[in-house]
């Protein structure tokens, strides 16, 4: 039908679904990517139709009805033999979000290459009242592929934000502030809080320890005075704005950064 103006307008409540969707008249679906909460993998469908796996959408479509395919369908040919791939992703294919050079492994074989060339950085968070950022820090942990990730307080943390990668780090879980500061004075690892608490030093003018344990808060509260009261220092990311504090993920990512800025370079 056309407007007033002449031009063509279109009711979103009136529009008919695709193939594969819903009946004429119904919404469709939502507009995003939306990883599985358990597997990390991304759905095959554009603008509600199933693709087979592999299979990428046909370009030319509004962008915010697709949702991009993400991995490769089963192994063509005889499989190899390779005591790192797994028989059930060569058989069904793999839609986890993993780099291509993994693509058919073990969660296992995956973890044992990433050993081999770890960061020598670790994480710690505090997990005091079940924050949703930690998934967030964890996922972050991954992509710069530090030795392990710390979780302070309560062993039972949220994943969502995650999407799996905890299964490719080394976690290491202490009921105490204390349990956390024996472990890194027995491996030669100093506590570095990352916090804009009275007294820290700007990240980008201070030299990080190569192996050191980044310390975060949770969000609002901040490190506990527990845990602060036993960190080596304390350093802060300077901000520009308005906003008292930067979100802890979003923190703890630029903080990973700066780490890997002084010391990835020499390591590579």
């Amino acid at each position: 039908m056309e407007n007033s103006e002449g031009k063509q307008s279109v009711n979103p409540e009136s529009t008919a679904a695709g193939p594969g969707g819903a009946e004429a008249g119904t919404p469709g679906p939502k507009a995003g990517l939306t990883p599985d909460a358990e597997t990390g993998a991304f759905a095959n469908t554009v603008a509600g139709a199933d693709l087979p796996p592999g299979v990428q959408p046909a370009s030319g479509g509004s962008p915010y009805g697709e949702r991009r395919t993400v991995g490769v369908g089963p192994y063509v040919g005889p499989w190899p033999e390779d005591p790192r791939l797994d028989p059930e992703l060569l058989a069904a294919g793999d839609h986890r979000n993993v780099l291509d050079e993994y693509r058919y492994w073990t969660v296992e074989a995956i973890k044992a290459d990433l050993d081999t060339r770890r960061a020598p950085l670790h994480i710690a968070i505090e997990n005091l009242q079940h924050d949703l950022n930690i998934g967030s820090i964890v996922r972050s942990a991954n992509a710069f592929n530090v030795a392990g990730v710390h979780i302070v307080g309560r062993h039972k943390w949220n994943r969502r934000g995650a999407l799996v990668t905890d299964r490719y780090l080394n976690m290491h879980y202490h009921r105490e502030p204390a349990e956390l500061t024996q472990w890194a004075q027995e491996n030669s690892y100093e506590l570095v809080a990352i916090d804009n608490q009275e007294g820290a030093t700007p990240i980008e003018s201070t030299a990080l320890p190569a192996q050191c344990v980044l310390v975060f808060g949770q969000e609002s509260a901040g490190i506990s005075p527990e845990l602060l009261e036993l960190c080596n220092s304390a350093v802060e990311i300077s901000q520009y704005g308005s906003t008292r504090s930067l979100n802890v993920a979003a923190a703890a990512a630029i903080a990973m950064f700066a780490w890997s800025l002084q010391h990835q370079a020499a390591r590579n």
